[in-house]
């Protein structure tokens, strides 16, 4: 049988068509006509003070903590399920990052464990809107509010989802969007930062091309203008390539996400009362964006044996996420109880627009039996 890919982007002639302009314009590099009027794009979909594109996530949330003035010394409260973006982003300012433990039905970061984490030099929170579904803002705002701190959204999953009718990328005063593959919206790689502040956003913007701005502006000014460096900035720019991509992505955002939740919810139906697996949990207050779609194994299921069992016939899947304060480079004595244990127990399965029903009725039909072969005590 055809495998069955964990992940596919959903890239075809509209895009294609779009690079194929970009090649004409001669000017494929960041910060040019794409970028910006995905910028000014962006802005207006998040009714942003301003909109950077960058070239990934991780870099929008480390311009974000430059900006905001994170120094060594500072601490910064993190979503500990998650990929770790967010806790390298806060080591890259030489600051310390502090694991907050999740929401055991969510996999969302929890407002009390962040409250019993502030301390003296606590100065912010990265919240993650995990593998699609937006984290609890009405409760991390107050907090944040009251103690001083920044919130920052990580909404890398997110693009699409919503949060009390508001869109993800729009929770938090900073946001942290991500395009890449696997996401609902995707250009390979690319990333943006969403704020409310547009002097937040130019400072992003600056330190985003090595520290002197747009290259393509300053082609436009006749005469020869000569930039000057004056202070450290970084390649983070998103090159117009990738941005003609994902104006075409973001267009068909609502049609691949109605793709994405059909997938989802035919998932829920046919595993509908199997025991050996809990399925993932949508509070009404908001909606996923169905990055990931991943059950968690009842404990007595070797979840190792049964993604080998998928993927020996065709059907890809994954451990889901991780528990950052696990990771050995963080070298941390933390504990986060709820996420070491999703960690060891969530499993991924084919989660992608591209999926057609016969394909997801196939992945149970090869889940529900290696679940039962795969129990403790052996077959069920």
């Amino acid at each position: 049988m055809n495998p069955i890919p964990l992940v596919h982007a959903s890239l075809g002639e509209r895009e294609l068509a779009a690079v194929a302009e970009v090649f004409a314009s001669g000017w494929p590099a960041g910060q040019g006509p794409q970028g910006k009027a995905l910028e000014r794009e962006l802005a207006v979909r998040y009714a942003a003070g301003g909109a950077v594109a960058v070239s990934n996530c991780g870099a929008a949330l480390h311009l974000a903590l430059l900006a905001l003035g994170v120094r060594p010394g500072d601490e910064v409260i993190v979503a500990d399920y998650t990929f770790p973006a967010p806790a390298h982003a806060v080591r890259y300012v030489g600051a310390e990052p502090v694991f907050a433990d999740v929401r055991r039905e969510t996999g969302t970061i929890d407002p009390q464990a962040v409250a019993d984490l502030i301390g003296p030099r606590t100065v912010g929170v990265i919240a993650v809107d995990t593998v699609g579904l937006p984290a609890d803002y009405a409760e991390l705002t107050e907090l944040t509010d009251r103690h001083g701190l920044f919130l920052v959204e990580d909404a890398a999953c997110a693009v699409g989802a919503t949060y009390r009718g508001r869109e993800a990328g729009a929770l938090a005063p900073v946001a942290c969007l991500s395009f890449h593959g696997r996401k609902g919206a995707s250009s390979g790689e690319g990333g943006a930062l969403i704020t409310t502040d547009p002097l937040l956003a130019a400072d992003a913007r600056m330190r985003s091309s090595f520290g002197i701005g747009s290259i393509f502006d300053q082609a436009q000014v006749v005469g020869l203008p000569i930039p000057e460096f004056t202070e450290v900035g970084y390649n983070y720019k998103l090159s117009d390539i990738a941005a003609a991509i994902l104006r075409v992505q973001l267009g068909r955002i609502g049609e691949l996400l109605q793709r994405r939740g059909a997938v989802a919810a035919r998932y829920a139906e046919l595993l509908a009362g199997e025991e050996l697996v809990t399925l993932p949990e949508v509070p009404d207050d908001r909606t996923h964006a169905w990055q990931t779609y991943m059950v968690t194994l009842d404990p007595g299921v070797d979840r190792a044996a049964v993604a080998t069992e998928l993927r020996a016939q065709g059907i890809g899947s994954g451990h889901g996420t991780w528990a950052s304060h696990l990771q050995p480079v963080f070298d941390t004595k933390q504990t986060c109880p709820v996420s070491a244990d999703l960690f060891a127990r969530n499993l991924a399965i084919p989660m992608h627009a591209e999926l057609s029903m016969d394909q997801v009725e196939r992945v149970v039909d090869v889940l529900r039996p290696a679940l039962r072969t795969h129990a403790g005590g052996g077959a069920a």
